[in-house]
Order: C-alpha cells, then structure tokens, then sequence
C-alpha cells in the first residue's frame, strides 16, 4: 500500500522546500501535503460510524 501511494504523490518536498521563495510557499506545503491525509482519515472515519450504527440497528 505504502509503495502505491508513493507512486501516486510527488514526494520532492524537501527540494520544494529548498527552492520555497519564502516562508509562507514552506507552509503551503506542510498545509497541502497533510490535508490528503486528513479527508483520507475523516472519510474512513465517517464510514465507520456509519458501519457501526447500522450493525447496532440491526
């Protein structure tokens, strides 16, 4: 799994950040790299209540 997403996402940051004109693209960055893991982990997290409370209802 680890080797298909690293295949998918451009994994340069520290020459991004090497050529960064400022601070603020440096944040840019932090902010874009991690904002795909975060819906990735709040959509697996809304299916999972919603897996639970429908088990609970049955």
């Amino acid at each position: 799994m680890h080797f298909l997403i690293t295949l998918l996402q451009d994994l340069d940051i520290d020459e991004k950040l090497k050529e960064a004109p400022d601070d603020y693209y440096s944040i840019g960055i932090l902010i874009g790299n991690l904002v795909p893991f975060v819906v990735l982990v709040a959509i697996a997290y809304i299916i999972y209540r919603y897996s639970k409370n429908r088990y609970k209802e049955e």
